[in-house]
């Protein structure tokens, strides 16, 4: 084991074109970034999420590569608003819940990067589809407090090459009295935007408060 200073890498999944270049464009003004951080774009989905993060960490596991899966997502419980951020303490899909590395640090790191901004921790389920309706009643009462199609594939497919630190940081861009076909969601897609663009401080602080598995 050995701490995980700059050198150790860092993986930022997401899925959409614009989820990418909100991180990408908010990383030159993070300060504290490891040497090498990749912001990887997988596609929309579980089976394209697996694809590219298991092509990404390459056929050796990158052992010493700390994993977040990041993006926009749909919030559940009610009372969220666009730009309200959700940290996972375990993400659920298929199978047994993934549990996250160091949430409560990561969402005091966020709450200090983003001053102002509701953060929420709890379950962030998955789905292969975008969830409306009454479905979202139904996840919300298995105790899920957002959803999205990717984090769960995504952290499942980053400790299936071996133990890892693995977290998911989303923000919430459609919420139940804020849906998506509403109006105000154009307003409220910008304001997910802006939060995106400022969470790399805190995902640096994360990745540096580490201790990796080193081989």
């Amino acid at each position: 084991m050995g701490e995980a200073g700059p050198a150790a890498p860092l993986l930022i999944a997401c899925a959409l074109g614009i989820e990418q270049f909100a991180l990408r464009t908010g990383r030159g003004r993070a300060a504290g970034a490891p040497e090498r951080v990749t912001v990887l774009r997988t596609g929309m989905g579980p089976r394209a999420a697996e694809t590219a993060v298991a092509r990404a960490l390459g056929q050796d596991g990158a052992a010493d590569t700390a994993v977040i899966a990041s993006g926009f997502c749909a919030g559940l419980a009610p009372g969220m608003h666009p730009g309200d951020l959700v940290v996972a303490r375990e993400t659920r899909a298929a199978g047994d819940p993934v549990p996250c590395t160091g949430a409560e640090l990561l969402a005091e790191a966020l709450a200090r990067a983003v001053p102002g901004r509701t953060v929420h921790t709890g379950p962030l389920t998955g789905s292969d589809h975008v969830v409306r309706g009454h479905e979202r009643g139904e996840l919300r009462a298995t105790g899920a407090i957002a959803v999205d199609m990717e984090s769960a594939a995504t952290l499942r497919t980053a400790l299936r090459s071996g133990p890892r630190p693995v977290a998911a940081v989303r923000v919430v861009v459609d919420a139940p009295e804020h849906e998506l076909v509403r109006i105000g969601t154009f307003r409220g897609g910008i304001s997910a935007f802006r939060v995106l663009r400022a969470v790399l401080p805190a995902f640096y602080e994360w990745h540096r408060s580490l201790l990796l598995p080193r081989r």
